[in-house]
């Protein structure tokens, strides 16, 4: 577990892509692969970490990722039962045709795009995901035609996000030898009670100067800004549990209630109790 796993996948014959449902919540799997990946999870709240990205999401995901993108098991250390789907494909599913077909054009642009990984929202995520969940009760021909109906969707939404502004060099990664699981275990294990950089460090077997880089380096952001987002992505879903804001803000390690609300804002776009309310009256 100490550096990058290259994933292999395996097909079924005569099949250009693979649908499964893969449960590893207990296992830290920082890996990559030729082939693309379009991931859906349903599941309380989660880390995204995709390339040099890391963000959380809270009850739902859907991510399209590129040939070789490294990336962590979205389900990684859910706390409640969740549901995930995942479509890997060929890194040639569409042969040539994807390229010299006019009306593969915007599939074609998708998919190139998919090499920064990009998130979807909206109502692109919800239709997509009808279609997804459909999936599995149709025949490989069947699914295959719904697979170019959801990509058609996604190529044509502009409810998008990519995740990485920058190519992504895999060689960058590939020299990678930190144990994020420990970072990520550590993390989720004290997020509520002051996590401190130099333990975490040392775990990794850095100087806390040395770690610091490395994590800026590594992730685009502060360890200590990762762990007040960790701390966020955990408040906004137990607002939507309906807890008391004041509550909230203690329980997920803040000592200050209009720091908790500042920070809340800066990074959702409104308040906690807004952020509830709407939840709640949705």
């Amino acid at each position: 577990m100490d550096k990058i796993q290259l994933e292999v996948v395996d097909f079924e014959p005569g099949k250009s892509f693979k649908l499964f449902s893969p449960r590893l919540r207990n296992t830290f799997l920082w890996h990559y692969h030729p082939e693309y990946e379009l991931v859906y999870v349903e599941a309380d709240a989660g880390i995204r970490h995709v390339g040099s990205h890391i963000s959380g999401y809270t009850q739902s995901d859907l991510v399209l990722i590129g040939s070789n993108l490294p990336h962590l098991n979205f389900d990684y250390r859910l706390r409640s039962d969740y549901h995930q789907i995942v479509v890997q494909l060929r890194e040639d599913f569409l042969g040539t045709a994807v390229g010299i077909t006019p009306e593969f054009t915007p599939i074609n642009q998708l998919f190139k795009k998919a090499a920064n990984g990009i998130a979807f929202h909206g109502e692109t995520k919800n239709i997509a995901v009808q279609k997804l969940k459909q999936l599995p009760a149709l025949n490989s021909f069947g699914q295959l035609l719904a697979l170019m109906e959801i990509f058609h969707v996604l190529a044509n939404s502009a409810e998008i996000t990519i995740l990485n502004a920058d190519d992504i060099s895999l060689q960058f990664f590939l020299k990678d030898k930190i144990r994020m699981g420990a970072v990520y275990e550590y993390i989720g294990s004290n997020y509520n009670r002051n996590p401190d950089v130099n333990v975490v460090a040392a775990k990794v077997n850095f100087t806390t100067a040395a770690f610091c880089r490395y994590f800026k380096k590594q992730t685009n952001i502060t360890f200590t800004d990762f762990v007040n987002q960790y701390r966020v992505d955990v408040a906004k879903n137990l607002l939507m549990q309906d807890k008391n804001v004041t509550e909230v803000c203690y329980a997920v390690g803040f000592e200050s209630l209009s720091y908790f609300n500042k920070l809340f804002n800066k990074m959702v776009g409104q308040n906690p109790s807004d952020f509830k309310r709407h939840w709640i009256n949705k």
